[in-house]
């Protein structure tokens, strides 16, 4: 009987703690707010760059969903590097890059990934990279996505400003 106590007592804390913890999840706002990032840079390797990495300008447009998470629906890449103008993002429309805050400073992006057709074709994603946030700023370093490739550097600011909240 004292063992079945325990073993209750155990399961409750479990549960107790595991809703706290879904509790100390933040949402993103304002509902059915649209975004995009203009200005925002990207730094990348790939096989198509054989692991150096290349910056480009990158602009996300997007929408704050109802559940208190984000979708990016479309991304333009561009730059003066050759290979900025050759990425193909996947999963756009839909389902779109999915953001997640996980507090008011970091989050996860999930579905990320892009091809590139050249000499040396690239692969890369869907994956999920880990982004921190600083009340005007996305950012993320140093993110391996699947097809042996990295999101060394991201940076890009909502417009308008998009809130975070416990």
């Amino acid at each position: 009987m004292k063992s079945l106590k325990t073993l209750v007592c155990a399961t409750s804390f479990a549960m107790c703690f595991g809703v706290a913890s879904m509790a100390s999840a933040a949402t993103i706002g304002p509902v059915g707010q649209t975004f995009s990032t203009p200005g925002g840079t990207i730094t990348v390797k790939s096989p198509s760059s054989f692991q150096a990495p290349v910056t480009c300008s990158i602009n996300f447009t997007g929408v704050v969903n109802a559940n208190g998470t984000a979708t990016i629906k479309g991304a333009t890449v561009g730059g003066s590097n050759a290979l900025c103008s050759l990425p193909k993002m996947k999963n756009f429309p839909t389902p779109g890059w999915v953001l997640t805050a996980s507090s008011t400073t970091a989050g996860t992006v999930t579905n990320v990934g892009y091809t590139i057709s050249s000499l040396v074709n690239t692969d890369c994603g869907p994956s999920t990279i880990q982004v921190a946030w600083n009340g005007t700023t996305l950012s993320a370093s140093n993110q391996a996505l699947s097809g042996n490739c990295t999101v060394s550097s991201l940076s890009v600011k909502p417009s308008p400003a998009l809130t975070i909240t416990p």
